[in-house]
């Protein structure tokens, strides 16, 4: 019985869910700060890249991304299913794996779309946290690509942070939005151990500093560095 109703549930949690996130986006004033820096990934070898968030800030993140051929890898579990449905709505595709199951083999397909042309996008913290700790697995995926990184963070003016281990944000209607991005991050070929890390460390960096200033930019605070 309980799957039965998953696939009674599963489909119209999604439904719910697209018609919820065009509603925002419809009634939000968004503005896009520092988007050259998708051209200035992308300079040069005119090849993919790969779009790193923090899970609490997943919502809106289907209009971060301008291009049309994107897999953000999604994890196996329940959850994972219920955003990989919902992208499905806005025509995104969705490589199941996480870092806690089916890791290796949607890491290989992500490389592999990659080394296709198709750009990527992952929550490095997800899908169970730790909270803004970055798995290594968007570094490995740029090290065997060659794709570079592209933090990008969303954040508005009024909005929900759930109670959630990521404080998942859900905005007002009507409210500001911003998506803020930071500059690409490229990860040698050649990378190993300790190097790695350090790309690692300074990804995790990256990104908690662009939410913070992305933060400040919903709220007036500025133009964010």
């Amino acid at each position: 019985m309980p799957l039965v109703a998953d696939r009674i549930k599963l489909p119209l949690i999604a439904l719910l869910a697209s018609t919820a996130i065009r509603a925002f986006r419809v009634t939000m004033r968004l503005r896009r700060v520092n988007a050259g820096a998708l051209d200035r990934a992308r300079a040069g070898v005119s090849g993919p890249c790969i779009l790193a968030f923090w899970h609490g800030r997943l919502l809106m993140m289907r209009y971060a991304y301008p291009g049309r051929r994107i897999t953000v890898l999604i994890s196996r579990h329940r959850d994972g299913e219920i955003i990989a449905r919902t992208l499905g709505f806005f025509g995104v595709h969705s490589t199941r794996g996480s870092t806690t199951q089916g890791g290796m083999a949607g890491l290989r397909e992500v490389v592999r779309r990659l080394r296709e042309g198709w750009d990527a996008a992952f929550t490095p913290d997800g899908p169970r946290g730790p909270r803004h700790v970055v798995q290594p697995g968007v570094i490995e995926a740029a090290r065997l690509s060659g794709a570079p990184i592209v933090p990008v963070s969303f954040a508005c003016r009024s909005g929900w942070f759930l109670r959630s281990w990521d404080r998942f944000l859900i905005p007002r209607p009507f409210t500001k939005g911003v998506v803020l991005y930071g500059e690409p991050l490229r990860v040698p070929s050649g990378a190993r151990g300790e190097s790695l890390e350090a790309y690692r460390r300074k990804l995790e960096r990256e990104m908690i500093e662009l939410e913070e200033r992305s933060d400040r930019l919903a709220r007036g605070g500025g133009a964010g560095g």
